[in-house]
């Protein structure tokens, strides 16, 4: 199969528990493709941006195999702006693996593999790219992916509040609401979501409480 010489460049490919999502607390190997072309903010991956080891495809699945787990994250940076990206999500379905996506949104994902769970941000105005969003990302979502706002302040949750309603999000797929790390205080965006009677999950990150987001956490 020429496709496994596919080359992908990866910062890291580590084994950890899923830090988010409903896949949350779940053993999984993490796949992390270098490049992104949004500057978030609040990013806590700038380390991903840059350098990274070329990797062939058949190596990512070799070295994937090692780890006593059927569920992979491919994430970033953002994994799409690398076209092999495509071809490394169909390959570990067609291995059999539970397989999700961690993408900003800014790019298409239609071509995306519909095995795939595709956990989508939507950029709020405080990162700092909310001119990035690709709406029309939204018809390709199905009820098996989910869609991630970070918030960093109380304008971003009123905005993300408007966007729920104009978008009818909650119809679409689940949606999760996570406080940007020491920008919004936690409690007060749980209560916010409990006093709006939002049905979204709130979610802080599983890894920074354990690892303290360590790099290969």
């Amino acid at each position: 199969m020429p496709e496994l010489n596919a080359p992908l460049r990866i910062t890291e490919l580590f084994y950890s528990l899923q830090g988010e999502t409903s896949r949350i607390g779940l053993p999984t190997v993490f796949i992390r493709l270098t490049g992104c072309p949004l500057r978030c903010l609040y990013c806590d991956t700038a380390y991903a941006f840059s350098g990274g080891k070329n990797t062939t495809l058949a190596d990512i699945l070799m070295l994937t195999a090692v780890y006593p787990t059927r569920y992979v994250t491919v994430t970033g940076g953002e994994p799409l702006a690398q076209k092999n990206c495509l071809l490394l999500l169909k390959a570990l379905c067609d291995a059999g693996y539970k397989v999700s996506l961690e993408t900003s949104g800014a790019l298409d994902i239609e071509a995306v593999d519909a095995r795939v769970m595709r956990v989508m941000d939507i950029k709020t105005p405080a990162s700092g790219e909310v001119t990035k969003n690709r709406w029309e990302n939204l018809a390709h979502l199905t009820p098996h992916d989910e869609i991630k706002f970070v918030l960093c302040d109380e304008a971003d949750y009123l905005w993300a509040c408007e966007i729920l309603q104009q978008y009818r999000l909650t119809e679409i797929c689940p949606v999760l609401f996570s406080p940007a790390q020491g920008a919004l205080n936690p409690t007060q965006l749980a209560d916010w979501i409990l006093r709006d009677g939002l049905a979204v999950r709130f979610q802080l990150q599983l890894h920074k409480l354990l690892w303290n987001n360590e790099a290969g956490h």
